[in-house]
């Protein structure tokens, strides 16, 4: 976000968690906020929670800040709060006032006001624009979830029952004016470039839900994987909401027990209908971060704030929900989200007309539902469609590093082939050159050598007939005139039968003449 600046710096006052125990031990506060207006600001705000920095706009200065409520009863002041929320004001040089957001409903603010607690007084806070958003507490809303619980459960309902039980749950009011309040800041932040500080009661349940969801509307960032988990960490877990008390983790008092974080992701999921190209993570993401908050799997959600958080050692002795997800980011992506769309980029702004909060969120309240026809979304399809794209690419990926070593295969044994009949015609033609010229014709025409196909089969025969014609010729080679009665001794008459030296003995005896006309 851009700092610490000229306008803002980390204190370190909270170190030993000895001013507030449910804050993080490092804070922003404005650089002129001393540590004297920030102790005694802390002893006028209700559990010692008083105002830090939430988000800081770069571009315009602007900011939101979080605490919980004063306790100012009727006429009760403070100077040191009242220098610091001017403290704030003078921190945003490009506005003159300071907007300061009760989320609760303005009845119920004065009512705390007979328990001594309440809200600021205009006339004391100089510079300063009050508003009341009306966003009901914590027993309300557990009691809404339990209305709407029971509508999931109907048997075959009517559309009328349906219809009936939803509307009387009040749970899309209920998201709605969450909505409106990060709507409101949103604006009073990228519009009006003013600063903004956000309280309720405590500070931990209404206070995070308006300043995250606000934070989500502003910046792009936290509309990312490792952005929404920022968010997360950051507005919920270390500001210090209640997760063991809100989601009965611990056997404890079941009137501590709300919805709170719930509302919050279905306001995301109401968003992220609106604004499809707008979020880098899909509702699976939301599904699966709402249920491991509740299976108490992992460590991030099982302590009220940083202080038990440290001093049981959760960091050492569990794993982080963050690094589980971050292994598993690409089931998490969305597939229509683009960093160039229009919707990724900028403030979003949406609609909130009471059509635009109507539709239920059935995969997040009857995913358990197995009774139910299963519907799917367009994300979820488009999620299948890629999932399944991708394992026919890797298919064929597979298939085609087969087809290249068979190709391969198939090409060198078919060389090694192909080099057998080549060395025997080239062996052949040698040979014949040293025939007569009438071995290389065949009744006139001239000799020509097979095919190396016909010489693959051929091949012995081929041989043969080579090794006799060598051995005719060689033997007529090595004969002379000395030597004509051995040529002629070893023919018959007839000149095609060999015969023995005995035989040509009485060859010769029986022939006086034909021997002396070979001698001669």
């Amino acid at each position: 976000m851009g700092v610490p600046n000229s306008f803002w710096q980390v204190s370190h006052v909270n170190r030993d968690y000895g001013v507030c125990d449910t804050y993080p031990a490092e804070l922003y506060v404005p650089r002129l906020a001393s540590i004297p207006v920030i102790v005694g600001s802390s002893k006028f705000r209700s559990r010692g929670r008083f105002p830090v920095l939430s988000y800081y706009c770069q571009d315009n200065n602007g900011a939101i800040c979080r605490s919980s409520q004063p306790l100012s009863g009727f006429s009760a002041r403070c100077f040191e709060d009242e220098e610091m929320l001017q403290a704030i004001r003078k921190s945003n040089p490009g506005s003159d006032f300071l907007y300061v957001v009760d989320t609760r409903p303005k009845l119920n603010a004065m009512a705390n006001r007979a328990a001594g607690k309440g809200y600021e007084n205009e006339d004391n806070y100089s510079n300063i624009k009050f508003h009341f958003i009306g966003i009901e507490n914590i027993h309300v809303m557990r009691n809404s979830l339990q209305k709407l619980l029971e509508v999931c459960e109907l048997r075959s309902p009517s559309m009328g029952d349906f219809l009936w039980g939803l509307e009387n749950s009040g749970w899309l009011k209920h998201i709605k004016a969450i909505m409106d309040a990060g709507i409101f800041i949103a604006k009073a932040v990228a519009e009006e470039a003013a600063s903004v500080l956000v309280h309720c009661s405590d500070g931990w349940d209404r206070t995070a839900q308006v300043c995250s969801t606000a934070s989500l509307l502003l910046d792009p960032f936290y509309r990312t994987l490792k952005g929404f988990m920022v968010l997360i960490e950051k507005d919920w877990v270390s500001f210090g909401h209640k997760f063991n008390h809100r989601y009965s983790h611990l056997d404890g008092d079941p009137r501590e027990v709300s919805p709170v974080i719930d509302q919050f992701f279905d306001c995301v999921w109401q968003l992220m209908d609106q604004f499809p190209c707008a979020f880098e993570f899909n509702e699976r993401f939301l599904v699966h971060i709402h249920h491991h908050i509740y299976s108490c799997q992992f460590g991030n959600f099982i302590c009220n704030n940083n202080k038990e958080s440290k001093e049981l050692r959760i960091q050492e002795k569990t794993h982080s929900l963050w690094s589980h997800l971050w292994k598993n980011h690409a089931d998490y992506k969305n597939p229509l989200y683009r960093q160039d769309h229009s919707q990724t980029q900028g403030v979003l702004r949406p609609h909130t007309a009471p059509s635009n909060f109507s539709r239920f969120w059935r995969s997040m309240y009857n995913r358990f539902e197995k009774g139910m026809h299963p519907r799917q979304s367009v994300t979820e399809f488009l999620m299948a469609v890629k999932e399944e794209t991708q394992q026919l690419e890797e298919e064929l990926e597979t298939l085609e590093e087969k087809l290249a070593r068979l190709d391969k295969s198939h090409l060198k044994n078919r060389k090694e082939k192909i080099k057998l009949p080549h060395k025997l015609e080239i062996s052949n033609s040698d040979q014949c050159l040293a025939n007569t010229p009438q071995d290389y014709t065949d009744n006139g025409k001239p000799f020509t050598s097979c095919s190396p196909s016909q010489a693959d089969e051929d091949s012995e025969t081929t041989i043969l007939t080579h090794d006799m014609k060598h051995s005719d010729t060689d033997l007529s080679a090595n004969s002379d005139q000395e030597s004509g009665v051995a040529d002629l001794s070893c023919r018959s008459p007839s000149g095609g039968d060999f015969l023995s030296s005995e035989d040509n003995s009485k060859n010769l005896s029986e022939y006086p003449e034909e021997a002396a006309f070979a001698f001669a």
